[in-house]
């Protein structure tokens, strides 16, 4: 169900078969350790996730599955990393036609939530931590971390990957059509921009339905300190 693209392994599952998982025959020093120089950047990578025991692979996740499985990826960024996310056009349309079909749209409609909590959860990047410190979902929401890449009120300080959300309701409105598409854009964005490297939150199961909501609310209420 969750597949999460991880910094590192997200620039090794291009590489189909590499040395290192075949024994390291191409980088094994005269003395028999692993020649490091010898090795891409790839390759360095996928050792020291996969047989260094650097991470603990065996870890259980939020999801119910283990560290490992995160870093496997699945078609649609085995896809997007094989072409270094410029599919083709034929890519591009199953890519886009997949998204579609993956969002779930809900019960009466497409509603804004409360503004008050999207605003904490659009600036949080609570949850599905693993490491010394598991975030425990049980006790806090999950966040959008939407702030890591998009600026949004200017009370805060966002980031600039993505583009500034600044004033985005003033501007489009908070009508069917304009609601529509953010939802589908925070469910899955790939219905949109096939590659793009935002997060599909609905479609993976990071945020529930009222999560989405709630940040949607944040984005085009006129209350919002958004559209202030």
């Amino acid at each position: 169900m969750f597949k999460m693209k991880t910094p590192l392994a997200a620039g090794i599952a291009a590489a189909a078969a590499i040395a290192i998982t075949a024994g390291c025959a191409s980088t094994d020093s005269a003395d028999g350790k692993v020649d490091y120089t010898k090795m891409s950047s790839a390759e360095l990578a996928e050792y020291l996730i996969f047989e260094t025991n650097s991470f603990r692979l065996d870890q259980p996740t939020q999801e119910g599955t283990t560290v490992r499985d995160r870093q496997v990826q699945d078609e649609l960024q085995k896809v997007c990393s094989e072409t270094r996310n410029r599919p083709s056009p034929e890519q591009a349309g199953k890519i886009i036609a997949d998204a579609r079909a993956s969002v779930q749209y809900p019960e009466g409609g497409i509603q804004l939530g409360d503004w008050k909590k999207g605003r904490e959860l659009a600036w949080s990047g609570f949850g599905f931590r693993v490491g010394h410190n598991v975030d425990d979902h049980s006790n806090r929401d999950v966040g959008g971390n939407c702030y890591n890449c998009h600026q949004m009120a200017t009370d805060r300080v966002g980031g600039n990957i993505g583009p500034s959300l600044t004033g985005y309701g003033k501007t489009r409105g908070n009508n069917e059509a304009t609601r529509k598409f953010v939802y589908e854009m925070i469910y899955n964005p790939h219905t949109y921009f096939p590659c793009t490297s935002m997060p599909r939150m609905g479609a993976n199961g990071l945020l529930e339905e009222q999560a989405i909501a709630d940040i949607m609310a944040y984005m085009l209420h006129p209350d919002s300190p958004v559209n202030q």
